[in-house]
């Protein structure tokens, strides 16, 4: 399974960095997600419930985080073993830049592989579910940055009320990302979260 696109969340590239290292966020974010841990500054455990198609399993999976770059890029490698439904396993590259709304564009690709049970249900179906996790996982993901944006506006505004600028970038992070626009990148990047951490695919 191969997917790539982007993502654009309303947060500065150090915020959304740190929020994608931060396991009790992703666990927020993450459907299903029975446990997150981070084992280590590069490494996080996690075990997923997911079903696809008629196939229902509890994943545990690691991934490992590699050619770190902060805040700009890392690649995320792992695998996950849900007993008879099957195996998978892959690898990702993220990167991070600079939106023009002063937001964060993440790119992603991905390349996976699934054997056992998943294997035989078919790649549409897989790729399906991947789309509908990945769109839950983003969902929750901007949901989050959006209000620590609006709280550091809110706070912000309470110590410097004189700032003409702090309005108007509370005033975009309520207002989030156009469902369009983010769930083009869903694609991929819970492939990445949600697909790795939990070894769906």
């Amino acid at each position: 399974m191969n997917l790539s696109g982007e993502h654009h969340i309303p947060a500065t590239r150090q915020a959304v960095w740190e929020a994608l290292n931060d396991a009790e966020m992703l666990k927020a974010c993450l459907p299903g997600c029975d446990d997150l841990e981070k084992t280590s500054d590069t490494d996080m455990t996690a075990t997923i419930t997911t079903k696809i198609g008629p196939v229902k399993a509890t994943f545990s999976g690691a991934v490992t985080l590699s050619d770190l770059d902060p805040p700009n890029s890392y690649t995320l490698s792992g695998e996950g073993q849900g007993g008879a439904a099957g195996f998978a396993s892959g690898a990702a590259k993220v990167t991070l830049s600079d939106g023009d709304d002063g937001g964060t564009v993440l790119n992603y690709t991905v390349e996976a592989k699934v054997g056992g049970k998943l294997a035989q249900i078919g790649s549409r179906l897989i790729d399906s579910v991947a789309k509908r996790l990945a769109a839950k996982f983003f969902e929750s993901f901007v949901e989050i940055m959006a209000e620590r944006g609006a709280s550091a506006s809110e706070s912000a505004e309470a110590t410097v009320p004189s700032t003409p600028t702090t309005p108007k970038a509370g005033a975009a992070a309520k207002h989030g990302i156009p469902t369009p626009v983010w769930v083009i990148s869903i694609i991929g990047v819970v492939a990445v979260l949600i697909l790795w951490a939990s070894g769906v695919f």
